[in-house]
């Protein structure tokens, strides 16, 4: 029923129920949030970084945020000595040392804690990229490549591990070029022996877009000088931000050689510094294995990826559902409205079906990480990984608009609350890590190779009999799609069309309520027209209760 006019609310009132709308928000970050209780395992710090998250790094990372309080360049100390530095915010650093403090890389000093690792990083998420999420994604992959590696310097493992802030490494990822891309087979930057250090070698040229400029251990891509064109010539290096030798946390240590052109002006994710550099002969230590190595440091991120576009799906309803039930018009809750009700309705759903496949792929990284996956879990992992990148990114921005939409106009001001900031962040997400066409085509490849059977193997384990006739169909709907002389054409159609059926069969295998798989279900349904749909209402009152 719509509401009906009635005395208007007072200035005075309505400012009270903005403080009621903000304590709703900034509140218990786990009671409101059944979903990732039950998927998350319990652990000390949860609770007590979930406070945290919710109070005082939201405030510190709104304050970052602003634009007299962004990341600047400064290449030179006082005495004219090149540091090629980044100077942040005091707030900055206090996100940091509460990341630190709740020992979130910390957790990767033994195998199977991944799941521990992401439910923090969805707790910080919430407070949008906030200059540390894509640094921690980055140093994960870093801490992988060095856990493998035997021959790396042992401080470096060390520094990434550190319990501390004060002592920490953290770690970047330097693979696009100008000319290329996610053409990685492209890039040019030279590589060669260094002479006048054994074991060393020396990068030369430019790198486009390096994220996380600040980072003291950059993970680079380059092609030894003769080596074929293409991929199978690239190497991957690690190079250290001071001279080798030299102490990484020392600020007086004179830096690599490399130059920072300038730090980039970005859309989204403002609080981390992105730049272009150009390295000059900068020493660098190579990595074994590349195609290993940058498997490992990519799918890592992607995982990351999903976890924060879902952290931040998740505070964009929990914005939502709290202003709707504290913002008055014609004398009701706006809730009251079924327009509202609708789209708040369809935010929850998603924010729980974004978890869905995340949390299952962090739990199935550990137990492939222990040695106690099926037979199936690392090929699924793999393809469901990319996937699942696809999937949040798209849901994630389309959540925040919707949030946005609920909020009003006080919903676009920086000011008023975190959404302007959650959607400038996750536009920039999408991107990252390989945009949609990119992981479209790897899956298609993937799939032409078979893999997408294990996958769908794995999928029907996974959700029982209850959703084994939707995996079953979905799978019949790739290979008849592979069939295809136009496969390529249509192949992202497919993917898309595929996210309701695995996360509404994996929200049912997860114990969701009914309410929330039903209509979650119902959403996607396209022969079920709204016009024709007896049930809506009832669903919609059901999810939002």
């Amino acid at each position: 029923m719509v509401p009906t006019p009635s005395s208007p609310p007072t200035p005075e009132s309505t400012r009270a129920a903005l403080a009621d709308w903000r304590g709703r928000v900034g509140s218990d970050w786990l009671a409101d949030d059944p979903h990732f209780r039950s998927l998350a395992p319990e652990f000390p710090e949860l609770r007590r970084f979930a406070a945290r998250c919710a109070a005082e790094v939201d405030a510190l990372a709104r304050n970052t945020n602003r634009d007299e309080n962004l990341p600047r360049l400064q290449r030179y100390d006082a005495d004219g000595r090149r540091t090629e530095s980044v100077v942040f915010h005091p707030d900055h650093h206090r996100i940091g040392e509460a990341v630190w403090a709740a020992d979130v890389l910390g957790r990767y000093r033994s195998p199977g804690q991944e799941l521990q690792t992401l439910s923090l990083l969805y707790l910080l998420a919430q407070n949008g990229e906030g200059g540390w999420c894509c640094p921690l994604a980055c140093t994960a992959g870093m801490i992988k490549v060095c856990q493998r590696a035997t021959d790396l310097p042992a401080p470096w493992l060390q520094g990434l591990l550190s319990p501390r802030y004060a002592d920490m490494l953290h770690a970047s990822q330097f693979l696009t070029e100008l000319q290329g891309g996610s053409d990685v087979g492209a890039n040019v930057l030279s590589a060669s022996p260094a002479e006048d250090a054994p074991g060393w070698w020396k990068l030369t040229g430019e790198k486009w877009f390096c994220s996380v400029i600040d980072a003291r251990l950059f993970l680079v891509t380059a092609r030894p000088v003769g080596a074929p064109v293409g991929t199978t010539g690239l190497r991957a290096f690690v190079v250290p931000r001071a001279l080798p030798g030299l102490d990484l946390l020392d600020p007086a240590s004179t830096p690599n050689q490399y130059m920072v052109r300038r730090l980039k002006w970005k859309l989204g994710t403002r609080s981390m510094a992105s730049a272009e550099v150009d390295f000059q002969g900068a020493y660098g230590w190579p990595v074994a294995d590349f195609q290993q190595t940058v498997e490992t440091v990519l799918n890592t991120s992607r995982l990351y990826n999903a976890i924060c576009a879902s952290g931040m799906l998740q505070r964009a309803w929990r914005e939502a559902d709290a202003w709707a039930r504290t913002r008055l018009a014609f004398g009701s809750p706006i809730l009251a409205f079924p327009s509202v009700a609708r789209t708040l309705a369809r935010l929850q759903c998603e924010a729980w079906a974004s978890r869905s496949l995340t949390f299952d792929l962090a739990a199935m990284a550990d137990r492939i990480a222990l040695g106690s996956a099926g037979p199936t879990e690392p090929t699924a992992w793999r393809m469901l990984v990319n996937l699942n990148k696809i999937w949040t990114a798209l849901t994630c921005p389309a959540g925040v608009r919707d949030a946005i939409e609920i909020v009003g106009g006080n919903g676009a001001i920086e000011e008023f609350s975190v959404l302007p900031r959650l959607l400038r962040d996750s536009l920039v997400i999408e991107a990252w890590e390989g945009g949609h066409g990119v992981l479209c085509a790897q899956l298609l490849r993937d799939a032409k190779k078979g893999l997408h059977r294990p996958m769908f193997t794995y999928l029907e384990q996974r959700v029982g009999v209850a959703g084994a006739a939707a995996v079953q169909g979905l799978a019949a709907l790739w290979d008849q799609t592979l069939s295809r002389k136009d496969a390529a054409v249509v192949w992202r159609d497919l993917v898309e069309q595929s996210r309701p059926i695995v996360q509404a069969a994996l929200l049912r295998a997860q114990g969701a309520p009914d309410a929330i798989v039903r209509h979650y279900a119902a959403m996607h349904d396209a022969s079920l027209n709204p016009l024709n749909d007896p049930d809506l209402e009832d669903r919609i009152r059901a999810v939002i209760g």
